[in-house]
């Protein structure tokens, strides 16, 4: 068992990773500030609200830490994802509402980003790279989903209300664009909810990175936090919303998962093909 993440193993080839909604500080705890120990900007219940994958056999990869002690949706170089746009860091140093994450004089060096990238960063890495891996000599190829979610106003990012439904492929790079339309689809099939294709967010580096494999068909779902919880402390998790959205989710997985077919653990090739 893993101090870093939470691996739930599936026999389907689909993996959904879920980076941001880990909660522990770890050994960084002493040097955060008052605003980062709210954990505002948490990926919040995601678990919770992908419930429904315990019966689709898939593989669940679960970060344990806090998004502040290290961001695993970021390149470990340090490269931004979106130059020119306002971004936070591989080890953030403040908030969404740019509030300091450190005590003053606390701040990561860059011995101590490296030292995290070792230990929070490279293990969780590890596990999606043995996971698509373990896919592809199964099945020829992987399918992967990252989880996310963000509060739907967050000025620092983007302006106004964010659209419910954020669909990413990095314009189209990291997956079918059949296999895109179908997930699109799905969630339009909800009229209730609005939806966008590689809008403000196109997907981060977990998405960018592994979708370069030709045999791996990468998505990111940024999800609306209105749409299923609480905006601000304490930041609960709201039934009665979640019950509405994750009918949309549950769709949308099974139309990324739905033309892969298996016959006596071979792949028989389908819209996977068409980039």
């Amino acid at each position: 068992m893993s101090d870093i993440y939470h691996l739930i193993q599936g026999e389907g080839p689909l993996i959904v990773s879920m980076p941001h909604s880990g909660l522990a500080f770890g050994d960084t705890a002493d040097s955060l500030s008052e605003a980062a120990r709210l954990k505002a900007d948490t990926d919040w219940h995601i678990p919770e609200l992908y419930n429904f994958l315990s019966d689709m056999d898939v593989t669940i990869i679960m970060a344990k830490h806090s998004r502040y002690v290290i961001d695993l949706n970021r390149d470990p170089s340090g490269i931004s994802l979106y130059p020119g746009q306002n971004v936070t860091e591989l080890c953030p140093r403040t908030t969404f509402e740019n509030q300091p994450i450190y005590k003053k004089g606390r701040e990561p060096d860059e011995v101590e980003i490296q030292r995290r990238v070792r230990t929070y960063w490279q293990p969780y890495h590890g596990a999606i790279i043995a996971e698509i891996e373990r896919a592809k000599a199964r099945y020829g190829q992987a399918l992967l989903w990252d989880a996310h979610s963000i509060r739907s106003q967050v000025p620092r990012f983007f302006k106004g209300t964010l659209t419910d439904i954020n669909i990413g492929t990095a314009d189209g790079r990291t997956c079918s664009l059949a296999r895109t339309q179908a997930v699109e689809t799905a969630a339009k099939e909800y009229k209730h909810y609005s939806v966008v294709t590689n809008g403000r967010f196109k997907g981060g580096y977990i998405t960018r990175h592994y979708g370069k494999d030709k045999d791996v068909n990468a998505l990111q779902l940024e999800l609306s936090q209105a749409t299923y919880m609480l905006e601000k402390e304490p930041f609960q998790y709201e039934q009665e919303k979640a019950q509405l959205i994750q009918p949309v989710l549950q769709a949308m997985v099974q139309a990324f998962k739905n033309d892969l077919c298996v016959n006596s653990g071979l792949k028989i090739r389908g819209a996977y093909e068409t980039f």
